[in-house]
This record gives C-alpha cells, structure tokens and sequence, in this order.
C-alpha cells in the first residue's frame, strides 16, 4: 500500500514503510469507534434476522451498502416481498448527507487520481470521514493520508460487516437487544467525533440550525424527510454566513 506524499507533478511515492505506519495509526485510531459499533451492528444483525434476513444476506447488505443509516431504514422498510423502490429512494434519501460529506473532502483528494480516489469513497462513513478530516486539519494537512484513511477504513468496515453477520446469527437468542440500550452507541461515537471537529461557537451555528430543522421535521413529516432537511438548512446557513463574514 503506498501514496502520494506531494501534490505536485515531480511527486515520488512515499517508502512501503510509512505507508504501512500510517495504516496501522490509522486503524489504531478507529479502535475506540470500532468498539462503538459492536453493540449497534448487532442491534442491525437481529432487526435484520426478525426481518427473514439470514447469516448470507445480512453482511452482503452491509457490506455492499456501508452506511447504517440506510441499512436500518432498509431493514424497518423490509416485507416480503420487499418494496423495492421505496427501500431505494429512502435509502438514497439517508444517505443524501454523504453529498455534503464528500464535498467537505474533495479538498483533500486533489492529490489523488481519480481511479484512486473513487475507489476509496466507497468506505467514507460518518465516522471514516469525521477522522480523516479531524486527522489533516489537526496536521495543518492539505490533504488527508490515504494510508491512514484506508487504515480507519478497514477496522470499521470490518467490524461492521462481521458483526452484523453475527447479530443475525444470535438475534434470535438474544431476542430485543434495544432494550440493553445499545441503540444509543452510535449517537455517543458520534458525538465524540463532533467534539474532536469544534472550532469555536460561531463555526458550529450551522450545525446548530440543521439540528433544529432536522428536529422540527422528525417530529412533524413523516419519514426520512428530517435527514435531507438537516443537510440542506445546514448548508443554506453555511453559504448565508460565509457571504455575511
């Protein structure tokens, strides 16, 4: 595994070592967040297993599609025969943030060719993304280490793929694992991540206005609305203040 350590066009390839260094920080970076997946994608694995979904068919979703989000709602949405085109628009709808996201980071990725770089957003998550970002800002980077990102990467993308499997297999012994409140794991890792992006009170108002629109809208639309509100109002008050500034 080995990257680009310049954006320059006399760039040279950084040595197998640090490469292999950087994916090992990486991935000991993930491992608070790693833990924090284990009780939430078991709570998918079971959901998904009450659902008909077997030990087969619950990784090849989580692991074709690496967004939780989606997944639940794919889940919660799941009849049989399922609603195809529901579960697809919904889905796209949860992961409409992922837009936003990926914007945050082309910055970034403009040292790496694009058949690097495509191939490498398949695994952004909220929590790969929120590391990455976190990790190049706090170098005062112009670019994130894709060693380090991939390194993230792999622990969360395996973790969440075995895991899930195996709350399929046990959900039924398990029987209703919210009750243990291992729902709210991911809303801490989560949280955490969003600490470790503060900047101050004045960068965070658009934070604040997407929470409240999201808020509002959970509670009075139906569906999955209050996820692509969140995002819009977020980013209609980041352009509003940015011209204000």
């Amino acid at each position: 595994m080995d990257t680009l350590i310049d954006s320059s066009p006399s760039a040279v390839r950084a040595p197998a070592s640090t490469a292999w260094n950087e994916g090992w920080r990486g991935l000991r970076a993930s491992l608070p967040v790693m833990l924090g997946f284990v009780p939430f994608a078991l709570v998918l694995g079971a959901q998904a297993a009450q659902k008909g979904l077997g030990a087969l068919e619950v990784p090849l979703l989580t692991g074709l599609n690496f967004a939780g989000g989606s997944e639940f709602t794919a889940v919660r949405l799941w009849t049989s025969p399922p609603h195809v085109l529901l579960i697809v628009a919904m889905s796209f709808l949860v992961n409409s943030r992922h837009i936003l996201m990926s914007a945050a980071l082309a910055p970034y990725l403009r040292h790496l060719p694009r058949r690097r770089a495509l191939p490498a957003l398949f695994f952004m998550c909220d929590e790969c993304w929120a590391l990455a970002l976190a990790d190049a800002q706090r170098r005062r980077a112009r670019h994130i280490s894709l060693p380090y990102y991939l390194g993230v990467s792999a622990g969360l993308y395996a973790t969440w793929v075995v895991f899930t499997a195996l709350g399929a297999v046990a959900g039924p012994a398990i029987g209703d694992v919210e009750r243990y409140g291992f729902d709210m794991a991911f809303t801490a890792v989560f949280l955490v991540l969003l600490r470790g992006l503060w900047k101050g009170v004045r960068p965070s108002r658009p934070w604040l206005v997407s929470l409240v629109v999201a808020a509002l809208t959970y509670k009075l639309v139906p569906g999955a609305w209050y996820v692509a509100a969140g995002a819009a109002s977020g980013l209609a008050a980041s352009a509003w203040w940015a011209r204000r500034s």
